[in-house]
């Protein structure tokens, strides 16, 4: 799986309409494992009817880098149900008891996942009759009996073949930050949660502020037909549920390899039961089916027709390339259409791909002439993108905090 990662900056796009076409070209999020600063990111919020109406399991985003604190290791964040307003009591932003969280990794380009990261939480309320509080009182430590709410997780690693693996038995997450006279060192909440691997790593379970900078008035017709409304962040101000892990590079890359296997493909995807209603109860209840997936910003979002979006929330890479609505979109986007449309900017030329017995081959397209490694793995992986330049790119914004250079998930929004 051959894919360009861009340095460590976010692509945004409020900085002109030709961000735009550019992210409508991307399939999916890489991580470099070598000792390079490189950093993929993604995101997607409520981007599909269905998730739309489930956020507990709404994928946001997966970030994936080099740990700045620890070159010989890995960081991957993936968060979960958007749009959370700080003062949302009285029962705030739990984790979906019994639902699969989970990070994907793929060490050798098919598609699929060589090994998951898997949190599944369940809660602890002690509310019961008593009280509609989260909290009856300050909370300084995770185990203070005013800390009425709490959840609780497994974390396995799984790989095919393999029986799982459990690297957490009963993590505690860090609860929902309800407010400074609540918790008035909720950082200390945060560490107190940080649990240490065995093998080396740590993991945690917390809230924090939505890292993405996006402006949602895209949907405006293209930032109000005049490029008017640009420049504001519809995510800031609100948190995410978030799941950072830290690993060595070694536990991600093909055959342990880091140094000659140097790319993996990331992934998030969230698997949850059908729920069975009845009056005051909801039982989860059958098979656990995938709901949510996140690969490169965007893609379901702005990429994919409406009609598409849940089927495709549906599916694992290793099967994109098989859907022959969902590459049409993806070779001829809408997005560059709409731009040219409302701004009169010539939207660029698109190339078709015809597939063969030795690989797909490029139209107009000299990457794949003569076959490339990036071509002959293409019909094997949904993960592909033309050799090029990265996307145009604009800093993080002054409101982004410090996590992607940390390590440590950014504060949450108060």
């Amino acid at each position: 799986m051959n894919v360009t990662v861009r340095p460590a900056r976010r692509s945004s796009l409020a900085r002109t309409a030709a961000i735009l076409t550019t992210m409508g070209l991307a399939l999916a999020s890489t991580a470099i494992l070598g000792s390079g600063a490189g950093v993929s990111t993604a995101s997607s919020h409520r981007e599909a009817p269905l998730i739309a109406a489930d956020p507990q399991v709404d994928n946001t985003d997966v970030y994936a880098f080099t740990s700045p604190d620890k070159p010989d290791t890995v960081t991957l964040v993936a968060n979960w149900l958007p749009f959370q307003e700080p003062n949302g009591g009285p029962n705030f932003y739990p984790w979906a008891d019994g639902a699969h969280y989970d990070i994907n990794i793929d060490s050798q380009g098919t598609g699929k996942p060589d090994l998951t990261y898997r949190w599944t939480f369940h809660t602890e309320d002690r509310r019961g009759t008593n009280t509609f509080l989260y909290n009856n009182g300050v909370v300084n430590n995770l185990t203070d009996p005013t800390l009425l709410f709490r959840q609780y997780y497994t974390l396995q690693e799984l790989r095919p073949g393999c029986d799982p693996v459990t690297l957490v038995e009963h993590g505690t997450a860090a609860p929902s930050d309800t407010g400074r006279a609540s918790m008035p060192k909720y950082g200390q909440l945060r560490q107190q949660a940080t649990v240490q691997l065995p093998g080396g790593g740590q993991t945690v379970a917390t809230q924090a502020a939505d890292p993405f900078f996006l402006d949602l008035r895209v949907f405006d017709l293209l930032y109000g037909g005049n490029l008017s409304e640009v420049g504001q962040n519809t995510l800031a101000g609100y948190n995410v549920n978030s799941l950072s892990i830290q690993v060595p590079k070694s536990r991600l890359a093909f055959k342990g390899d880091s140094g000659r296997n140097p790319v993996i493909g990331v992934w998030s995807s969230t698997e949850k039961q059908t729920l069975k209603l009845s009056p005051g109860k909801a039982e989860p209840t059958g098979k656990f089916v995938q709901v949510s997936r996140l690969g490169n910003p965007l893609v379901n979002e702005v990429v994919l027709p409406a009609g598409l979006k849940d089927a495709f929330n549906s599916l694992p890479p290793s099967e994109d390339h098989n859907q022959p609505a969902v590459v049409a979109k993806v070779l001829n986007p809408e997005v560059p259409q709409l731009i040219q449309a409302i701004y009169g900017l010539p939207a660029p030329a698109t190339r078709t791909i015809t597939r063969t017995a030795e690989g797909p081959s490029c139209a107009a397209c000299p990457c794949c002439s003569p076959p490339s490694p990036s071509a002959a793995a293409w019909p094997r992986s949904g993960h592909w993108t033309a050799p090029g330049p990265p996307p145009p790119a604009r800093p993080s914004p002054p409101r982004t905090p410090p996590g992607l250079r940390t390590a440590v998930p950014p504060p949450t929004v108060r």
